[in-house]
């Protein structure tokens, strides 16, 4: 099972960060660091699969990385999962995060928050993997902002109802109605 999901920057910044346990925010802190010195001190020569910290649960669980131009993306899992198939995983995280983004850099994780959890979401839940199929991950990430696009046009609706009526310039328009003279002779 994956205990969690850490990306940092090589200046050990989180850009992003997901636990499938709680710890409290301060145990979090130490984990990213304790993390970021385990991996950053590596050679790129070294196998990508270390023990991990004594915080995280020590000889039971493993973290399994991967450095990419200026980020590393890191999963701590237990000693169930293959490290294989999470180096597959990560392979499919970073595939599709560059598909979505068009050549993915630190700044899509920073501008782009919610569609990387929503990506991570399809990838893995509660810890599981969900789906390794990054044409299935697209697909689905294709249709939820098709919904977007809909809702945008929902919500945008009365603001576009009021500018037509401020383009239709009403005032003017009653002050242009050019009415008939009526001519009543009322006699009382």
């Amino acid at each position: 099972m994956i205990k969690g999901i850490l990306v940092f920057n090589n200046s050990a910044k989180p850009r992003l960060i997901k636990f499938y346990e709680h710890y409290p925010e301060e145990i979090q802190q130490q984990i990213v660091r304790e993390t970021f010195l385990l991996v950053s001190k590596r050679d790129e020569n070294v196998c990508n699969f270390l023990e991990s910290g004594s915080l995280i649960g020590g000889n039971d669980y493993r973290l399994i990385y991967r450095h990419y131009a200026t980020l590393y993306f890191i999963f701590c899992v237990d000693s169930s999962e293959s490290e294989l198939g999470i180096l597959d995983l990560i392979q499919v995280f970073v595939e599709t995060l560059d598909k979505c983004f068009e050549n993915v850099c630190e700044l899509d994780l920073i501008f782009h928050v919610d569609k990387v959890h929503y990506i991570l979401q399809e990838l893995c839940l509660g810890g599981m993997v969900l789906e390794t199929n990054m044409n299935e991950i697209i697909a689905r990430i294709d249709e939820q902002s098709k919904l977007e696009k809909q809702e945008a046009g929902i919500t945008a609706a009365p603001t576009k109802a009021m500018t037509a009526l401020k383009e239709m310039n009403l005032p003017q328009k009653i002050k242009d109605i050019k009415l008939p003279d009526l001519n009543l002779n009322l006699r009382f």
